[in-house]
């Protein structure tokens, strides 16, 4: 059996806000609203939704990064949110976060081999002395030559940018990485690469991932579980096998519409969404999807649909599987 490494169980993140300038009426932005999912030991695991679904809070509340409403976040068997100073510390070096945007990660003056490093001194894994042969070690398995270690940021390219915010992530020897739509801002063939760096490290350095994207063609590619949000909810979890060949609600059909297929002679039917998505200010009763559901009726205004397993451990929460 899998060993557990994180357990997320009915988590929640509500922000406040007001109605408007006049109005000061505190109204909770639900951006997760009761969410649980466990990601394993060795496991790839997707989040996937669109701008505004909740994805990237989470990844930041299990860090601890952001304080929690409500719920459990366990790492290791341990609660994230009753770690003392010098366990949360050492939760910091398990535990990484790989951002979208490269440039904005990285301090435009410091050297590369400063911000690889920095890292490495203040949690005592290596000394002032022996730093730089480590940082070169690290920048070597993430693509990186030894010349580059003492450039700046502005000197590399967009690709070569998240390399280094990898290798950063990467010096620290963690266990765990939570990478909020890492090749997002890079172009389709830079994508390629940066995916097959991530294969390439989680063979060798044994990692498991938390991976947040919008884009199903990525996730195909590297995930082994995938879970779709829809306004701070789980709607569909399965295997990357399971959710492909047999996607069971009506959002998770829609987004898999919208993925380019290779061969030509293939024609997939485009389903296309009507309306944005709504403010999880004021969601709509029942299911939060109905408002832009092509299968839409009665009961979905009325009652909150169930989220079962509907066999092989794929799971959906729909009237209508």
């Amino acid at each position: 059996m899998a060993e557990s490494l994180l357990e997320v169980t009915n988590l929640k993140k509500y922000y406040s806000s007001s109605k408007g300038l006049f109005n000061k009426s505190a109204l909770p932005v639900k951006a997760v609203d009761g969410v649980s999912f466990t990601i394993e030991k060795g496991d790839v695991f997707g989040l996937v939704g669109e701008s505004g679904s909740g994805k990237s809070t989470i990844g930041k509340t299990i860090l601890r990064l952001h304080d929690k409403t409500e719920g459990d976040v366990k790492y290791k068997g341990k609660d994230v949110f009753s770690l003392s100073k010098k366990e949360l510390k050492s939760l910091r070096v398990q535990t990484q976060l790989i951002f979208q945007d490269p440039f904005s990660s990285l301090n435009p003056r410091i050297r590369v081999g400063d911000a690889i490093g920095e890292a490495m001194i203040e949690h005592g894994l290596a000394t002032k002395k022996d730093v730089r042969a480590k940082v070169l070690q690290v920048m070597e398995i993430c693509g990186l030559s030894p010349y580059q270690i003492d450039r700046y940021p502005h000197e590399f390219s967009g690709g070569q940018r998240q390399r280094i915010v990898i290798a950063r992530a990467m010096a620290l020897n963690p266990e765990f990485i939570v990478m909020d739509e890492p090749v997002a801002a890079l172009d389709v063939s830079i994508q390629a690469q940066i995916i097959n760096l991530f294969s390439d490290l989680k063979q060798k350095q044994g990692l498991s991932y938390l991976f947040i994207s919008h884009d199903l063609s990525v996730v195909e590619h590297l995930c082994t579980k995938i879970a779709i949000m829809y306004l701070g909810n789980i709607v569909e979890f399965g295997t990357k096998e399971e959710l492909f060949s047999n996607p069971l609600h009506p959002y998770t059909k829609a987004l898999l519409s919208a993925v380019p297929v290779p061969d030509p002679a293939i024609k997939r039917e485009r389903i296309i969404l009507k309306g944005d998505i709504p403010s999880p200010v004021d969601p709509p009763s029942g299911c939060k999807f109905r408002t832009r559901c092509p299968l839409a009726e009665e009961i979905c205004a009325k009652e909150v649909p169930q989220y079962k397993d509907h066999g092989n451990g794929h799971f959906a929460s729909c009237h209508f599987v």
